[in-house]
This record gives structure tokens, sequence and C-alpha cells, in this order.
């Protein structure tokens, strides 16, 4: 929590942080110069595509309303989130491979400077890629209707179009191997091109104090990047990177297995959520 809290009271107290032009505008060529090195001799497209279209960041930013500081240090702190995901993604070496299941679904893990262990799900969902985005940022809070590993969503306040502050409870795991843990974040939902991005951190809010008997545990930088299937651009190739401190005196070895589990269910429990939200659509059509 203490690196998020820094940052999140640096960027408040920072004289600049009183000047929004000038933040959004620094914002904005920070994020371009990074995604702009990312990219190397033989960039994926979807970097590729994400560099292309940064631009477009500065005229959505200076249609929103007016903010406080306080809100652009979170606006400022969930970018952070998205550029240092897309850095981690980028990089293709050094994944160890965690699970593959027979459909094709697939967990690896990295370790990496300052952020310890890291794990990425690759999966193909039979969803286009805009379909999953509404489920995901515009349903979130129904997210705990669909998921038995997570309790509730909450969405503790939006900060223009892109920005949200959210509490999340987890369920505890069976056995009660890992109790509930509760989490603050910062979220940053973009969509850039055919590609959608939902990339977020551990913050503080005033709204959420940490709660009796529940531990806080702490998240980030994590993402999840949804882009069309090369093979067929009406399905997804989702991918998730997780990074997150679950806290307590947990073995390492359940930490990973519990981990690497979670994000296969996820993306079970994401299919069977879409299926059945594409049935009662047809049928509402059909009637």
């Amino acid at each position: 929590m203490l690196p998020a809290t820094f940052k999140l009271a640096a960027g408040i107290s920072y004289r600049h942080m009183r000047n929004m032009t000038g933040l959004q505008k620094n914002a904005i060529v920070a994020i371009h110069h990074k995604l702009s090195s990312l990219s190397g001799p033989g960039p994926s497209s979807w970097i590729s595509h994400v560099r292309r279209r940064s631009s477009l960041l500065s005229s959505r930013i200076e249609e929103e309303p007016a903010c406080t500081e306080v809100d652009l240090a979170y606006v400022k702190q969930g970018q952070e989130a998205l550029q240092k995901s897309i850095s981690i993604l980028s990089e293709q070496d050094g994944w160890q491979t965690e699970i593959i299941t027979a459909s094709g679904d697939k967990v690896l893990s990295k370790v990496l400077p300052d952020i310890g262990k890291v794990f990425k799900l690759e999966v193909v969902l039979e969803q286009h890629p805009d379909d999953l985005y509404n489920e995901l940022v515009d349903n979130m809070e129904q997210m705990g209707d669909w998921n038995p590993n997570v309790k509730q969503v909450k969405i503790l306040q939006k900060i223009g179009q892109d920005t949200m502050v959210t509490h999340e409870v987890s369920a505890e795991t069976p056995g009660n191997v890992v109790g509930p843990r509760d989490f603050v974040s910062v979220r940053c939902a973009k969509r850039r091109g055919s590609t959608c991005f939902l990339a977020g951190m551990s913050t503080q809010h005033p709204g959420m104090p940490e709660q009796k008997g529940v531990v806080r545990a702490e998240n980030g930088p994590t993402c999840i990047v949804m882009r069309p299937s090369a093979e067929d651009p009406d399905k997804t190739k989702f991918t998730w990177l997780l990074s997150i401190d679950l806290k307590g005196w947990i073995p390492k070895t359940i930490i990973n297995r519990v981990l690497s589990q979670t994000q296969l269910d996820f993306a079970n429990h994401l299919r069977q959520r879409m299926m059945v939200s594409g049935g009662l659509e047809a049928a509402a059509l059909a009637c």
C-alpha cells in the first residue's frame, strides 16, 4: 500500500497539479513516449495500435468536466497502471508455464524486480471484445452475481470517462485456505481502436477505510487486454496480467496455486456469463 499511497500523496501535493492543462499534457507526452519505447524492432500489432491512438487521449480529457487535484491524482495513477502493464506484457521473454488446460487456456508467470511474481492468463473467448468490455466495465458491479470468487464490487467514485475507484471483496477459497480479502483500486478503462483495456492498481479512498475482520490486500499493476483474435475477429484474445499481494502468512506455493486457479476460474465463469447473457438477448429479440 505504501508505494501507491506515496505516489497519490505526492501527486496531490506537487505544485504542478494545480495546473490541470499542464498535467494533462505531461501525462499524454509521458504515455506517448513510453509506448513508443516499447515498440522495439518488431512490435505486436496491439501495442503499435495503442501508440498510434494515444494522441486521442488529450482531446478526450479536455472534453471532460473539471476535476479536483485529488481526482487528477487518481487519473494519473490509473494511467501509470496502464503504462506499467503494457510494458510488462510487451516483454515476451522469461515467462514460465504454470497451467495449460485441455482447451488451451494458459497461465504463465514471471518474477519482476520491485514487483515480485506476476501471472498472465491467455485465453480465447467466443465473444467480440466490445461485448466483453461492456460486461467487465459497464456492468462491473454485477460481477459478484456470476463470479463466485467475488463477493462484491462497488464503484466508489467515477472520474471522467476512463477512471474510477472501486472496492472489491473476494470470497474465501475452499476450505478457507485463504480467507476473504478486500481491495481498493483505481481503474483505467480505455478503448484504442479494436483493443480494449482495463488496468488498475491499489490506492486509498476516504470512502473505504480498512474493514474490521477483512484483510486489506494490494494489487497492481494489473490489466485485462481484449483484442480480436487473429483467426476470427468476432472472437477475443483475452489476456489478464495479475499482480497481487494477498497479505497474511500464506506459503508461496499456496499463493501461486490459488492465483493461477483463480485466473482459470475467472475465464470459465466469464464464458458462462456471456453465454447466459447472449441467450437472454436472443430471447428478448425474438419476442
